[in-house]
């Protein structure tokens, strides 16, 4: 147990960690370990690849821990700042949580959840917005024009150009500096310094005790309007809130907000509609480079659901001041390609879940001198990789009692790079299958990762596949380490 992670816990506990096992992995590049000492009392490590964005990350945290805000309490963090330990605020998301709702329909104890949250925002924003030092936050760190331009040209680029809708780019560019200008003037209206969280949405609200919303994610942040944050909560699409139950969320976070910062909760209102186009328009943008480029199936799904919230905007008074954008969108939402998804997946927008995938994926870890795994389907085919060229972390006396899912072994195999490069080979030829078997409605492929033991390389590469399989394309996957005992399912 020599790792940075490892030791980093051990002198800030006074005893060295009983048990560390690694998370599901999120969409960031970060990972995440949970550490537990002999009474089953957990931490969470992090082992970051950017050192701006941990340092970011921790200088905020502080600062909204020095004013009281529920954020996860940094325990400890290494010099360097890429290893650092938080409280462990458990497995429950605000979104997950939510699942039945979305499905059946929003209760009196979601709304309470839903409402919690909400009201707690503001206090995030103007208090968590005093006395910070944005020389310590990420580039850019203020909203403006330039920042506003990125995501209106994020969405005409990964987005509106892979359809067929047809627009004016010199009258389009036009209306995008007119809308940029407008949007840049309501957030310097105020003199008032808020922190704009950006990704405010439910599954960076974390349920401490089930019911108790704590913040991450806000290593992003930056400073800028009220409006952005709020419109990035109501209008997440993925969530379909009913209109009503939005209109309430809203009321209570203006009345939580005129408790605090009364003038800003009566000039609200007049630029809200803008910032929920442009909040939409930025995640087209993101739907259309994650789903329309590579084809995730999350996103593919949620595009008709923002289309149609879209929609909703195109007779609204705000969105008069900028003609060809407005066509453009009508056109848009008037395509045929999003009328035919529409139909299909929003008829029942607030009531019906959208399909997952049908295809599960089984995934094995094992040992070559007992047996290729059997396929239990009765399918056959699928794939059975050798992990035997790459270097064997078993030949250490160190590592042998360890394990493909242990952080030495981990950072062995990892070193010098050469299972990464393994890697980057079999990927490309799982996720093509993977690609025709869900455009084709198959339900089961197998894929094996065998080494001499089964027990180091063969369970790292099945992890690490089982991992991004998953966030990927977002289907079930089933990950056994036969020779390990331990089974797995996303």
């Amino acid at each position: 147990m020599n790792t940075p992670l490892l030791q980093l816990y051990s002198t800030a506990n006074g005893h060295d960690c009983a048990r560390c096992e690694q998370l599901t992995g999120s969409g960031s590049n970060r990972a995440y370990f949970r550490l537990y000492d002999n009474d089953g009392h957990s931490q969470v490590g992090v082992v970051g690849t950017s050192k701006q964005e941990n340092h970011a990350f921790l200088y905020l945290t502080r600062h909204f821990e020095g004013l009281g805000l529920p954020v996860p309490r940094i325990i400890a963090a290494s010099d360097d700042e890429m290893y650092y330990l938080q409280d462990d605020l458990g497995t429950d998301n605000l979104f997950d949580a939510l699942k039945h709702g979305r499905e059946n329909g929003y209760d009196k104890d979601d709304e309470a959840l839903l409402t919690a949250t909400i009201r707690l925002l503001p206090h995030f924003q103007v208090k968590g917005g005093t006395n910070l030092d944005t020389a310590q936050m990420l580039e850019p760190t203020t909203f403006s024009r330039q920042t506003i331009l990125y995501d209106l040209h994020y969405f005409k680029y990964c987005f509106l150009r892979t359809t067929d809708v047809a627009y004016d780019e010199n009258l389009l560019e036009n209306d995008f500096n007119h809308f940029a200008a407008d949007l840049e003037h309501i957030g310097e209206e105020s003199k008032q310094c808020y922190f704009l969280y950006r990704d405010f949405q439910a599954r960076n609200v974390m349920l401490r005790n089930g019911t108790e919303p704590y913040f991450i994610d806000y290593q992003s942040g930056r400073v800028g309007p009220l409006q952005y944050d709020v419109a990035s909560f109501l209008l997440q699409v993925s969530a379909k809130y009913p209109q009503a139950l939005k209109n309430r969320l809203l009321a209570a976070y203006l009345d939580e907000l005129r408790q605090i910062d009364a003038p800003a909760a009566d000039r609200f209102n007049t630029s809200f509609k803008r910032f929920s186009l442009f909040r939409l328009l930025q995640v087209l943008g993101a739907y259309g480079l994650r789903g329309r480029y590579e084809r995730k199936p999350h996103f593919l799904r949620s595009i008709p659901l923002a289309i149609e919230a879209v929609a909703h905007y195109l007779d609204s008074e705000e969105l008069m001041a900028y003609p060809h954008l407005r066509l453009t969108l009508r056109n848009l939402t008037e395509a045929p390609e999003f009328q035919s998804l529409k139909s299909v997946e929003t008829s029942g927008l607030l009531t019906h879940p959208i399909t997952q995938p049908a295809l599960e994926l089984e995934i094995y870890s094992f040992s070559f001198k007992k047996g290729i795994p059997t396929d239990s389907s009765g399918n056959g085919g699928g794939y059975v990789f050798d992990c035997r060229s790459t270097h064997n972390p078993g030949r250490f006396e160190q590592y042998r009692s360890q394990t493909g899912l242990d952080l030495p072994v981990i950072n062995f195999l990892e070193e010098d790079g050469e299972i990464t490069d393994y890697l980057n080979h079999v990927r490309p030829i799982l996720e093509h299958h993977v690609e025709r078997f869900i455009e084709r409605g198959f339900t089961h492929l197998m894929c094996c990762f065998g080494c001499t033991g089964g027990q180091h390389r063969s369970v790292y590469c099945a992890q690490r596949m089982a991992e991004h399989v998953h966030r990927k394309y977002g289907i079930r996957v089933r990950l056994t380490h036969r020779e390990l005992g331990i089974e797995q399912t996303f």
